[in-house]
């Protein structure tokens, strides 16, 4: 079992420090990592369009300033009209919800959600494009995975000026992943997706600039370690704004 450890640097003094990593990720100042949530189901036969142009906008990274970090969360409420997604779960129709309420909108699939502050239909790819690229202009927080050695550094060096505590997420995706459709409004179609959350946990909370947790890092014997990823969240539990995220191949800690 690999672990990670998520460290928050208090201030500039932690600097000398880092002259021993090596970053696995660009510098923030080039691509500012946006997360897209698309809540989706193999059941909707008008999502498969948006995992496409989510999966092919991660792959291309063609958003100017923009490093594309999709997070396919597939909902549970189309299981009972005639197919059950096997990558379903309660917990992301919850998270669904919880946007919902504070965007003022019913859930529907598919949606996508830009760094918790945007949604819209997520085969839209004009407004996908457009707030990915306004996302990326806004304040973030430095969050940056680097390699050491084992166990393996997340910093979190600062939240933007003036905001609250905010949660520290872990979300585990797997890219590549498709099914053949055996029943329901895409019986028949074989469905490729954006890489698929397996596990979303909070891990803790960052306020000003402190954080560090030691985070065991659970794999399932089912997934597929080359195309996994590790993606750190930090989003304020109130507005549920995205302040800061990073990700990590998972077959770069092999």
């Amino acid at each position: 079992m690999k672990r990670f450890v998520l460290v928050g640097l208090p201030s500039l003094a932690a600097a000398g420090a880092l002259a021993a990593y090596r970053p696995l990720t660009p510098p923030a100042a080039a691509r500012v990592p946006v997360v897209v949530e698309l809540f989706t189901s193999e059941g909707c036969s008008s999502c498969p369009a948006a995992d496409a142009a989510l999966r092919e906008l991660e792959a291309a990274q063609s958003v100017p300033g923009a490093e594309v970090i999709a997070l396919g969360q597939h909902v549970d409420y189309w299981n009972r009209l005639g197919w059950k997604d096997p990558f379903s779960a309660a917990q992301f129709t919850e998270r669904q919800q919880a946007y919902a309420a504070g965007f003022g909108t019913g859930s529907y699939t598919p949606q996508a959600v830009v760094n918790g502050q945007a949604e819209f239909v997520g085969s839209n790819r004009a407004a996908l494009v457009a707030a990915i690229a306004k996302a990326a202009q806004g304040p973030h927080a430095a969050v940056q995975l680097v390699r050491q050695g084992a166990p393996w550094p997340v910093q979190v060096a600062a939240l933007p000026a003036g905001a609250p505590a905010a949660d520290v997420l872990l979300v585990i995706t797997e890219a590549g992943l498709a099914t053949q459709v055996g029943r329901g409004e895409n019986a028949g179609r074989l469905l490729r997706h954006a890489a698929v959350v397996r596990a979303l946990r909070p891990v803790g909370q960052a306020g000003g600039s402190a954080f560090a947790a030691a985070v065991p890092l659970a794999l399932r014997p089912e997934w597929h370690p080359e195309n996994l990823r590790a993606v750190v969240l930090v989003q304020e539990p109130a507005t549920h704004r995205i302040v800061g995220a990073a990700s990590l191949p998972l077959g770069a800690l092999n």
